[in-house]
């Protein structure tokens, strides 16, 4: 919008645009965005008066961002694929100049593991026109047609806001090297970005208000549906888990579905909302004191009869985010509803993200075995 004339939309379509920068003569502005596929942003310019439609600069595919230099002719690039962790590139802000390569960073060590490659799939939704795009981990040897079903696992990510299902390298870089031992080990692996996650427009983002666990348990129901249709899963071996955000939604889908999952960890968990943060909670379900329906709704701990499955709650007790006080309230009402198949792991030296190593690895041993008692088929 020029001071003295009327606003002018430079963009338009279903995607989103993140980090605008304006060139310093006021000619273009350059952003990030994921125009050709949810999953994949690339580098764009939008001439400021109107007169072009936004132009790529960039086509690597995965997750690209970028600083423009000051001099308005160079891009930094970061880039980064589901196997391939954040590098630099360096490019001119011309269209058609290839990028180069700057940086190299990832070890042999690493490079010498068979981990997974994930598909990102759009799952067909049963409540909105919109796919539940879904990052989807396979076997080595996968065949949608061999006699025996998959055990599954549905993985769910934190924050809410976040975008996971997408082909860049996730930030969630311990659960896909789990999920590729999972893979190892026999199972199919799905992460989802239910409604409320980033990336895919406002409808989708704002979906979960005052109904937060609503709309997400039906997207977890949908996928779990689609793994048994399309990819030879066994619905009586299916197991979810998930951390902060994903722990709440774990909760969630035992406790409002019952049966949907044979087991489930939740990890850091919210169990009720009028205990979390009020910055965070009161732009999705107001303030306690003036929407109660909401937050009853919306927090576990006021549907902890529904668990019939296996539950495994995973909880650092110096939690500087979702306080430990939320785990101990529910495992008391867990006792005065007498429920017997669950337990709990502490952690009594880890805040919300885990610091010693030995507790990540302590915490990924637990939901193994929580999958393999529970979702393998009887050995003799």
């Amino acid at each position: 919008k020029p001071l003295n004339g009327d606003r002018q939309q430079l963009t338009a379509g279903d995607y989103v645009v993140e980090t605008v920068e304006l060139s310093r003569d006021a000619e273009y502005f350059y952003f990030q965005a994921n125009i050709d596929h949810p999953g994949i942003y690339e580098v764009y310019r939008v001439k400021t008066d109107g007169s072009s439609k936004p132009e790529a600069l960039t086509d690597l595919g995965g997750m690209t961002a970028f600083e423009l230099s000051p001099t308005d002719d160079q891009l930094l690039l970061t880039h980064s694929t589901p196997l391939m962790p954040p590098e630099l590139y360096h490019k001119s802000t011309q269209p058609g100049d290839a990028p180069e390569r700057k940086t190299f960073t990832v070890s042999e060590k690493f490079l010498s593991i068979d981990w997974t490659a994930p598909d990102v799939v759009g799952v067909p939704s049963s409540h909105v026109e919109r796919p539940i795009y879904t990052r989807i981990y396979t076997p080595e040897d996968f065949d949608a047609d061999r006699a025996e079903a998959y055990p599954a696992v549905v993985f769910i990510h934190g924050a809410g806001y976040l975008q996971n299902a997408h082909l860049g390298w996730s930030n969630y870089f311990r659960e896909f090297m789990f999920h590729s031992l999972l893979n190892k080990h026999g199972y199919v692996v799905a992460d989802l970005d239910y409604r409320g996650s980033k990336g895919y427009g406002r409808d989708w983002r704002t979906a979960i208000y005052r109904q937060m666990g609503t709309p997400e348990v039906e997207d977890l129901v949908d996928v779990a549906d689609y793994l048994q249709r399309e990819l030879n899963v066994d619905g009586d071996r299916l197991g979810t888990y998930g951390g902060s955000y994903g722990g709440f939604l774990t909760f969630m889908a035992l406790f409002k579905e019952p049966g949907l999952f044979e087991a489930g960890s939740a990890l850091r968990p919210v169990t009720d909302w009028a205990h979390y943060n009020v910055g965070y909670t009161s732009n999705i379900l107001n303030l306690p004191q003036d929407d109660t329906i909401a937050y009853r709704r919306s927090s576990p701990i006021y549907f902890a009869e529904g668990l019939q499955d296996a539950l495994l709650i995973n909880a650092p007790m110096i939690d500087d985010n979702v306080f430990f006080q939320d785990s101990v309230r529910l495992v008391q009402r867990l006792i005065e509803l007498k429920k017997t198949d669950w337990e709990t792991a502490i952690y009594p030296v880890e805040p919300h993200g885990f610091r010693q190593p030995e507790s990540w690895l302590n915490e990924y041993r637990r939901i193994f075995k929580l999958f393999e008692e529970n979702l393998k088929p009887e050995r003799d």
